[in-house]
């Protein structure tokens, strides 16, 4: 492993893009504790407001990423993405402000998730291209890795201060860190010398979306994953921001217990990264899809009231599966997409695989309340199950190396 970080550092790039990575997933780690028991916080609230403030960042989100796709291989990436980070901070400098000034609102909040989304509608499918610019194909798997490491022991800090700050010191001042990570690593991405866009014809917005779809639609492989995802994203999300934080939003320590199963599920993510660096899978999609139906143990153990550690150990395992698959996904895409449409084929791939997650994330509060939190976390841990196996129906998913 030691060589391999040797010669990925010697790639001009790949250490400011590491670094970003860790200190904006530092922020995301502190952001989903502090907002969900932020919401909750506000007089008269409850799961239902909590879906609609974490919905709101993800309807805009979809609905713009094909367009973010089409921005993102008709300029250069890093700084789309280098922006998108640093305008983003200021949105969220607002909503931390809200708190610590005792005026925070669910439509304050909703609003600047919204906005919020709309920049990650532009960065996500940029993002998804730097990595290419900075590394020849062959280390490709490794830059991953490596990257998903830096990022996952980010959020792991990050979700083990969130709860604390959050307790001690209220959202805001969580928030606020959150905030400031963003800009930091917006600027590091935004300066990163990359070689500039290959030269284009001057199409239209529609045109490009058409070539994206073409690269896209020729690949049952790729539209077997993202019909997949659309379901399990959209369990996994209704988990994360909504019925994880309702579920131990009882007692004076939910944000830190919840807080450390989010550290747990990232620190599962870290051992996943590792393991995604040091072994090669012969039928990486397969090894992947099977270890991503057994992440729905830790619905089954959130719904089940398992004691903290058991939590805990289930969401370690969760996050193994989690990080090996998007390794190898990632790895996948960029060998065997047209460096010239990633973008746009990474915007239908996000697309489709969040396209519903803002529906599980809206619904998950009313549900919770209408048939109880253990219900929904069951359906959330049986969906995840079925549709990871049905995915490996797909011949071509199975065969691919």
């Amino acid at each position: 492993m030691i060589t391999q970080l040797k010669e990925l550092r010697a790639h001009k790039g790949f250490v400011p893009l590491v670094s970003a990575r860790f200190i904006s997933n530092l922020g995301n780690g502190l952001s989903p504790v502090a907002l969900a028991y932020g919401v909750l916080s506000i007089p008269g609230a409850d799961g239902k407001d909590l879906s609609i403030v974490m919905a709101a960042r993800f309807v805009p989100m979809v609905a713009l990423m094909l367009l973010g796709g089409v921005v993102g291989d008709r300029y250069k990436r890093n700084r789309v993405v280098g922006g998108a980070d640093i305008i983003g901070s200021f949105f969220a400098a607002i909503s931390a402000i809200s708190f610590i000034g005792n005026f925070p609102s669910i439509w304050l909040l909703a609003s600047m998730g919204a906005l919020f989304g709309i920049l990650n509608a532009l960065w996500w499918p940029a993002m998804t291209g730097v990595l290419p610019d900075i590394l020849p194909k062959e280390k490709f798997k490794d830059g991953n890795a490596v990257v998903a490491l830096s990022s996952n022991i980010g959020f792991v800090v990050g979700a083990l201060l969130g709860g604390t700050l959050v307790t001690l010191y209220g959202s805001g001042w969580a928030l606020l860190i959150d905030a400031l990570t963003f800009f930091i690593a917006g600027i590091l991405v935004w300066n990163l010398d990359l070689p500039p866009m290959p030269q284009r014809t001057d199409n239209s917005v529609l045109h490009d979306l058409r070539i994206g779809w073409r690269e896209f639609i020729s690949r049952p492989w790729v539209i077997a994953i993202v019909c997949t995802f659309a379901i399990i994203n959209m369990c996994f999300e209704s988990v994360w921001q909504v019925l994880g934080p309702l579920a131990y939003n009882e007692g004076g320590n939910g944000p830190r217990n919840w807080s450390l199963n989010l550290a747990a599920v990232t620190a599962g993510m870290i051992c996943g990264s590792a393991i995604a660096l040091k072994v090669k899978f012969k039928r990486p999609l397969v090894s992947s899809m099977i270890l991503i139906a057994c992440s729905s143990i830790w619905d089954i153990a959130i719904a089940t009231s398992q004691p903290l550690l058991l939590t805990m150990l289930c969401g370690v395992i969760s996050g193994i599966a989690i990080d090996v698959f998007m390794v190898q996904w990632n790895t996948a895409m960029q060998t065997h997409i047209p460096e010239e449409s990633f973008s746009r084929v990474a915007a239908y791939d996000a697309f489709g695989s969040f396209g519903i997650a803002p529906i599980g994330v809206a619904f998950a509060g009313p549900a919770a309340a209408y048939f109880g939190i253990t219900t929904t976390l069951w359906a959330t841990g049986i969906l995840t199950f079925v549709a990871a196996l049905a995915s490996l129906s797909v011949r071509s998913l199975r065969s691919l190396k």
